[in-house]
């Protein structure tokens, strides 16, 4: 990642992002589903695997991140 890069705001850092993702012409369902993914599985990961911690980090109950995660396929 350059310096320049790693200086901008989130919205900046996603504005970079988004005008990527519909260059590519990523359909708007593929990209938010992809989105979730990655946000439940670094969120994961920063729990060290605990589901219960993670839906809280997340702010949703423990039975509707498992319920995202089986529907994207994260099980």
């Amino acid at each position: 990642m350059s310096k320049e890069f790693k200086q901008l705001t989130i919205h900046g850092k996603m504005k970079i992002l988004v005008k990527d993702l519909v260059e590519n012409e990523l359909p708007l369902r593929d990209a938010v589903k992809e989105f979730e993914k990655l946000y439940i599985q670094t969120a994961t990961k920063l729990c060290n695997g605990n589901k219960t911690r993670t839906a809280k980090v997340l702010g949703i109950h423990r039975n509707t991140l498992h319920n995202l995660c089986k529907s994207l396929d994260l099980e």
